[in-house]
């Protein structure tokens, strides 16, 4: 398939002056809203509708200008359009399929590799991506007040192996800058933590995310900061989402993207090639290409292991080793990634 890259539709001036937390509250939350919104006819309601029960619609109007109208094969559309095919159940397709319910030994925390730990830092993303490996995860069990983040906090202190804490989620941008301040300055009073690593999809799905309340708290912290951006495919990075990274990197934070290796999105080399092209224009390197993990209602997405080390091997005649994305899968009870 030829990479096609769109240009995304400027905003206009009344979403310009929107805040991300409008921005967010104004997401389409509806099947038929997205079907009309988009130009697809009547034919994919059915499928839309039966996927959002399960698992519920959110494309905010930042990202849905990037998606091409009428055209039901748009890389990004696949993306967020819930299909029949996640009624699905095929043998082998999980609800928890990392099995994060045995490492987690406080409420938001769990901690399954040496030298960090991952903390749920808000129970709710900016956009419900289709295939997420979370799309059955107990937010509810997961989502602690001030007063019960003590007990992960502890745990932290009292580990002194821990170096570093993953912010993530949902998505952690989509907590508020004064709960996700306090919680850095809790977790950089721990002397033996050295870095604060973030997992976001918000400064792509809403680049305004990366406002001056957000970079004030980052550019304070004394922890080495990491955020790791989550991109498939280049036709997610228009002029706001580099200008987004931008701030960033301003702020002193390196930038990484990791995606997620999905069938008829960007299981070609074209469009792997040009993702991290256009990756590194905007001060973004490629880090790892993950292979799907095999989640209850995303079967759809699922490419084999071997085409996709086929692919990321014919990767290697067209890019440069540094712009090589690693491919990994995450086995649970394994000690890292996967390389495959």
């Amino acid at each position: 398939m030829q990479e096609n890259i769109i240009i995304a539709a400027k905003q206009t001036p009344a979403q310009v002056s929107l805040s991300w937390q409008q921005q967010l509250s104004q997401a389409i939350r509806d099947p038929n809203a997205l079907c009309k919104r988009l130009g697809l006819n009547s034919q994919w309601l059915p499928g839309a509708s039966a996927g959002h029960a399960l698992f519920d619609i959110c494309v905010p109007e930042a990202y849905l200008a990037r998606i091409e109208p009428n055209n039901p094969a748009d890389p990004l559309l696949l993306q967020v359009l819930p299909v029949s095919d996640e009624t699905l159940t095929p043998k082998g397709y999980v609800l928890d399929p990392l099995e994060e319910a045995e490492h987690r030994p406080a409420k938001g925390l769990i901690h399954k590799y040496a030298g960090r730990v991952l903390l749920i830092a808000s129970p709710n993303c900016a956009i419900n991506c289709r295939y997420c490996f979370r799309r059955h995860f107990p937010y509810s069990d997961n989502a602690p007040s001030r007063a019960q983040w003590q007990e992960a906090l502890d745990y932290i202190r009292n580990d002194a192996s821990i170096h570093e804490a993953i912010l993530s989620g949902g998505d952690p941008l989509a907590a508020s800058d004064r709960q996700l301040a306090w919680l850095v300055a809790q977790l950089e009073s721990i002397p033996h933590l050295k870095r604060l690593r973030i997992h976001t999809r918000l400064p792509v799905v809403i680049p305004d995310r990366v406002d001056d309340a957000l970079l004030g708290w980052l550019a304070a912290t004394r922890l080495q900061k990491v955020v790791v951006l989550h991109i498939n495919h280049a036709n997610e990075i228009d002029q706001p989402v580099v200008d987004a990274c931008a701030r960033l990197k301003h702020a002193g934070v390196t930038l990484l993207n990791q995606s997620v290796l999905l069938k008829s999105v960007n299981d070609n080399v074209p469009t792997l090639a040009t993702l991290s092209e256009r990756l590194f224009e905007a001060g973004v390197l490629p880090y790892y290409l993950h292979v799907f993990d095999p989640v209850q209602g995303a079967a759809h997405f699922d490419v084999p292991d071997e085409d996709a080390q086929a692919l990321v091997k014919q990767l290697l005649d067209h890019l440069p080793g540094f712009l090589m994305p690693r491919l990994v899968r995450e086995v649970p009870g394994k000690a890292s990634k996967t390389p495959l």
